[in-house]
Parts: structure tokens; C-alpha cells; sequence
């Protein structure tokens, strides 16, 4: 687990790194360039590439359990829970753990709601479930796959906002909203 300088968590907890790219939101992802300067990663975050560098990190899986102080916790900053190559059976895993270590908010952030719509959980109050928006065209797909989630707090990342975003009206059924720092020029 690493302290986390993200202002709306205090940790993070990777037990899956490495992802795909899905939209124009992925562009410059923070974790893609992090994980490649650091060789992590070797290959660049391509759905051809998904294969080599998607890795779940099961030693990681007890790591929640050492944290004694209450925390928030962002749950895959360097990956996507709900990407199509970690299998069900892991992530029920996951939600095992944070089920049993229920003294942390586990903030789960993807951008693939459409998957953590059919979820079935469970999903407590301290499991907390989110997705990234960063134009029009993701608010209005992923938005609607949000509310569907049985997630009892759900909430919206808005970065890196690369156009405006209308979420007039459009927040019923979510609980918070992070307007990020990667925002392009002009957002």
C-alpha cells in the first residue's frame, strides 16, 4: 500500500496493474507512463497489448489488513478492476477482502461501468464504486451503467475533462463528484 498525494483518498491498494486503453480519456493516463518509466510495464496500453500487461498481484490481496488506521482507499490506481481480463473469481477475491477489512471506504474507479453494472457484490456501504468521465460522450454511456451498479455510493471522476460535460439534471443516484487536475487547456 502506498500513501497516496490524490487529494480525495489517503491510500492506494493495486492487487491488478496494468490496463487498456478504452477512450480519449486514456490518452495521457498518469498509470500508463508511470508504469512504463518505472518498466512495470513494458509495452504500451494497447487492447493488443492487454495480454502482457495486465498482471494480478494476488500477494498484494492482504495488504488492506495491515492498515490499522481507517482509510479511504483507491482500489487499482494503476489498473481498472473491472477490465475483461480479471477474471470474476479474482475479483470476487477482492471484494472478499474488502468485505472482511470493513473498517476502510474502498473507492473503486473504472472505466468500464458497464461490468460493475452486473456485478451482484456484495455491496456494502464502504465499498464505494466510480467512473471516469472526460467528455460528453462518456458521461452519457457511462453515467447510465453507474446508476445501474448496486453500489450503495457511487460517485464520478471528471479527469481529465477534455470538452464540456452537461451533467445538468443528471446526478440522481450519485453521491460525489471529483473534478480532477488533468483537465485539458480551457476546462
Amino acid at each position: 500500500m502506498n500513501r497516496s498525494a490524490i487529494s480525495w483518498t489517503k491510500l492506494t491498494w493495486n492487487p491488478v496493474h496494468g490496463c487498456s486503453r478504452v477512450s480519449k480519456g486514456c490518452r495521457n493516463c498518469y498509470a500508463e507512463r508511470l508504469s512504463l518509466q518505472r518498466g512495470w510495464t513494458k509495452h504500451p496500453w494497447t487492447a493488443h497489448n492487454a495480454k502482457l500487461n495486465v498482471a494480478l498481484k494476488p500477494h498484494k490481496l492482504g495488504e488492506p489488513a495491515k492498515v490499522e488506521e481507517p482509510s479511504r482507499i483507491f482500489v487499482n490506481s494503476m489498473s481498472d478492476l473491472f477490465h475483461p481480463l480479471v477474471p470474476d473469481d479474482y475479483i470476487v477475491r477482492v471484494f472478499d477482502i474488502m468485505c472482511q477489512v470493513d473498517r476502510h471506504v474502498y473507492q473503486i474507479l473504472t472505466k468500464r461501468p458497464e461490468r460493475a453494472a452486473t456485478w451482484a457484490g456484495p455491496w456494502p456501504e464502504h465499498i464505494w464504486m466510480g467512473t471516469s468521465i472526460e467528455d460528453q460522450r462518456a458521461a452519457d454511456t457511462r453515467l447510465d451503467h453507474l446508476r445501474r451498479c448496486r453500489a450503495q455510493v457511487r460517485f464520478l471522476s471528471v479527469e481529465p475533462m477534455l470538452g464540456p460535460i452537461d451533467l445538468a439534471g443528471r446526478l440522481d443516484g450519485i453521491h460525489w463528484v471529483i473534478v480532477g487536475g488533468e483537465s485539458g487547456p480551457g476546462y
